[in-house]
């Protein structure tokens, strides 16, 4: 079974400087558009609470991670005695998301001259994923893994497709203990680097892949069983799993796959209910072109993304674990790959169709990067905050509790703050000293003497003012 028209349409056999033709100018396209787009988190990036021990290097704050979740690359990250600002991080960070867009959209037309601009829209359609914004607040923890993924991109272009499965297994295993799904960015390059494609090559192409994550996560219950004793992962109480162990277990945990389903949806569209119309109708469009005119890149496609939903189920359905819309960034990657293939094979007609699949194209990247911009932005009012907080308390001596929780202030609110720590940790960040957590009155305070006077330290709490709640440092008492 082969594409309908090897050429243009199909992709045939084609050299190494062939395959990176598209691969620098759409790069520097993804760079542009990610200074704009990321431009207000750039400076003073948002850090989520658990991914400061990343930015201090503390690997006693991440130690619990490599039993719970298997992240034992990113554990060895966290070992390194140089630590740098939090702003390099997030741009290096944000290089490598750029690197891996622009990889992905040059290797869809490989081959394909004259497709500049198609690379480029593919490239900035897997730019703009709503599953990337929301995970790129963990900046810190996941840079290792981010770089490991952007280096297997780009050696795409310059290596041949069999090198570059070979080493599928080592990319797969290293990029498993940094997070769970960079291995399914692992396949899809692999995917969009074949060049003699069949339905036989994609069954090796996936049982290759399956060895490999399978490799992976036996590679990490073993790490997990020689340090902590426990050949497995175990699941965070936090995370209130209810494994299934039969077909009733599975339709109980039936709610939290649903649950799964509305909170992606939601957030990918920006709780837009029109949009989720919109995308469901150009991905069956797009689906019906490719399946017509070039079935067995459909195919591959579509089969990477019944991988990712069939780990996706697997945690959901078998595990009874709720798993976040940023955990899903492969369902929007190949969404947009496709999308962008169609959009290239309709506008060969030069038609009408054609122009209004370049504008639907464009009008996702533009209203998306818009909405990118718009969701970063809303950080400022707790990134201001803190910093004039950091500010007072750099005038203040001794010890130091935040003894009120700050979830219910505006600008807490306004950035999703979950968790009072990200306070504690943040002045961290801008003043170097550390600041403990105490929610619980007097239990902050010190016995002083023998004689068992109290002296508490300063205070930071939340207090009233004519524009709502304020952060405010107290003296000690």
């Amino acid at each position: 079974m082969t594409d309908v028209a090897a050429h243009p349409i199909g992709i045939g056999r084609v050299s190494a400087s062939a395959a990176s033709h598209h691969l620098w100018p759409t790069l520097c396209v993804t760079l542009v558009a990610l200074l704009v787009i990321a431009s207000p988190n750039l400076i003073d990036p948002m850090i989520r609470f658990d991914d400061y021990p990343a930015l201090f290097a503390d690997p006693t704050g991440y130690w619990h991670k490599t039993k719970d979740e298997g992240r034992w690359l990113g554990y060895l990250w966290h070992l390194r005695e140089v630590t740098t600002p939090a702003w390099l991080n997030h741009a290096l960070y944000q290089l490598c998301w750029a690197t891996i867009a622009a990889s992905l959209g040059a290797l869809t037309f490989r081959g394909h001259e004259n497709a500049g601009w198609f690379a480029a829209v593919a490239a900035l359609l897997v730019l703009v994923s709503p599953s990337a914004l929301l995970i790129s607040l963990w900046f810190n923890t996941l840079l290792p893994g981010i770089a490991l993924v952007a280096a297997y991109a780009v050696l795409a272009h310059f290596t041949s497709a069999i090198t570059l499965r070979a080493l599928m297994p080592v990319f797969v295993i290293l990029s498993f203990m940094s997070y769970t799904n960079y291995p399914l960015l692992i396949l899809t390059v692999a995917v969009l680097r074949t060049e003699d494609r069949s339905i036989r090559d994609l069954a090796i192409l996936l049982a290759l892949f399956v060895v490999s994550f399978a490799a992976a996560v036996l590679t990490v219950y073993a790490i997990n069983y020689h340090i902590h004793g426990v050949f497995g992962v175990h699941v965070a109480d936090w995370r209130n799993a209810t494994p299934a162990s039969d077909l009733a277990g599975i339709v109980a945990n039936s709610p939290v796959l649903a649950e799964t389903v509305r909170d992606y949806v939601t957030k990918t569209t920006f709780h837009f209910e029109p949009a989720i119309y919109f995308h469901l109708g150009l991905l069956l469009g797009s689906t019906v072109i490719l399946l017509r005119r070039a079935p067995l890149e459909a195919a591959y496609l579509f089969a990477v993304m019944a991988v990712g939903v069939a780990i996706l189920l697997l945690q959901v359905l078998k595990m009874g674990l709720y798993v976040p819309t940023r955990a899903c960034l492969i369902i929007w990657l190949i969404y947009a790959l496709i999308v962008a293939r169609a959009t290239h094979l309709v506008s060969l007609d030069r038609g009408l169709i054609g122009r209004m699949a370049r504008n639907c194209a464009l009008l996702i990247i533009g209203s998306y990067g818009l909405q990118t911009i718009i969701h970063y932005s809303a950080y400022w009012a707790w990134q201001d905050d803190t910093r004039v907080l950091a500010a007072d308390l750099r005038t203040v001596e001794g010890r130091v509790v935040i003894a009120d929780d700050v979830l219910p202030l505006a600008s807490a609110q306004q950035a999703f703050i979950l968790d009072t720590r990200g306070l504690a940790w943040r002045l961290k960040q801008l003043t170097g000293r550390d600041v403990a957590v105490c929610l619980d009155g007097l239990g902050c305070c010190a016995a002083a003497d023998a004689g068992g006077a109290v002296v508490c330290p300063t205070r930071i709490h939340l207090e009233p003012s004519e524009t709502g709640l304020v952060l405010k440092i107290r003296p000690p008492v």
